[in-house]
């Protein structure tokens, strides 16, 4: 056990020591929000926006844009503004053409191994292909499909954990009841019940600490992928099919858009049913836990829905390839166990 502490912790440590994604907040410490959009606005983006708008938002609040290279170059020279000094001591701002800088994994200072070494690199396989495909929300989706597909066989395995738990539930379930009107107090009979459980885990090949641990694996990707998108403001400026990817459900719904509310439902009925395959084959042992499965699954649903009227287009869309995917891989094993 101290050594899967141990493993957790090395795993998380480039998140603990360094800088996470910060929200912009104004001078009395509120978060910035663009009002067309309803989109909580990013401090330490790695890229410049182009949006006049939240450029606006961005220099009121002291973050200077001037300084970021651009997410992406659609020409090899831009107009900037620069301040010139005149002779006599005066100010003068004048247009100018300058070489693009786009974004690459180098860009800017150095900010921690964090951001060094998961952040910009992701930003930039999003930026890759959403360039490649001239549409950022393709680019999203193809993006979080090749880090599932990275972690695939991480995942695999706790899904075929799942499967063999399947299997071992009769069995668990018939030294549940055996145990359930004796002493649980008694240590004894808690040890004999225990190692029971060990033998029929051992005959299924279930381990039931692996699921936990290969979960924790796969965390820090998860997380970093989640801040990558946070961080790029080209995703949020771009539009989707029918839908803005910077603007949040709550927001278009208001605007009389409501393929907004489709998006919505749709990512929580994949999110119902990925959930759900995922927690079926937990050990139910009676009515009560699986009555307690059954609102866990319901709540999480729930709070899922509340979520996404807030959250922007983008982060909807890759919450719902998420799940699409972890339903697709829960059939597949399935299918190849049986």
């Amino acid at each position: 056990m101290k050594k899967q502490k141990k493993i957790i912790l090395l795993l998380l440590l480039p998140l603990l020591l360094t800088g996470c994604t910060r929200v912009l907040k104004d001078d009395k410490n509120k978060a910035v929000i663009n009002e067309v959009t309803g989109q909580n606005l990013t401090e330490n983006i790695v890229c410049r926006p182009t949006d006049l708008e939240t450029i606006k938002l961005y220099e009121k609040n002291g973050v200077k844009i001037d300084e970021l290279p651009y997410c992406v170059c659609k020409s090899d020279k831009v107009k900037v503004k620069v301040t010139e000094t005149l002779p006599d001591g005066s100010k003068n701002e004048v247009e100018k053409e300058v070489p693009c800088e786009s974004f690459s994994i180098t860009s800017g200072k150095y900010d921690g191994l964090w951001t060094t070494i998961f952040i910009k690199p992701l930003a930039f396989v999003i930026l890759f292909f959403g360039n490649l495909t001239n549409n950022f929300g393709l680019g999203l989706i193809i993006t979080s499909l090749l880090i599932r597909i990275l972690l695939y066989p991480i995942t695999k395995k706790t899904a075929m954990q799942s499967e063999y738990m399947k299997k071992a539930q009769p069995e668990l379930a018939k030294i549940e009841a055996k145990y359930a009107k004796k002493d649980q107090n008694d240590q004894t009979v808690m040890m004999q019940k225990s190692q029971e459980m060990l033998m029929v885990y051992k005959k299924y090949n279930v381990n039931p600490v692996s699921g936990c641990l290969l979960s924790f694996f796969q965390l820090p990707l998860l997380i970093a992928f989640l801040e990558a998108i946070n961080r790029v403001p080209a995703i949020f400026e771009e539009k989707f099919l029918f839908l803005h990817l910077g603007t949040t459900p709550k927001i278009g719904i208001a605007n009389g858009n409501y393929w907004y509310l489709v998006i919505t439902l749709i990512v929580a009925l994949t999110t119902y049913f990925s959930f759900k395959a995922t927690t079926k084959d937990q050990i139910a042992t009676n009515d009560d836990m699986r009555k307690q499965q059954q609102m866990m699954t319901n709540m999480f649903t729930i709070m899922i829905i509340v979520m996404s009227f807030f959250m922007t287009t983008a982060l909807n869309i890759y919450w719902l390839t998420t799940n699409l995917f972890t339903i697709f891989q829960n059939l597949l094993v399935r299918r190849r166990m049986k």
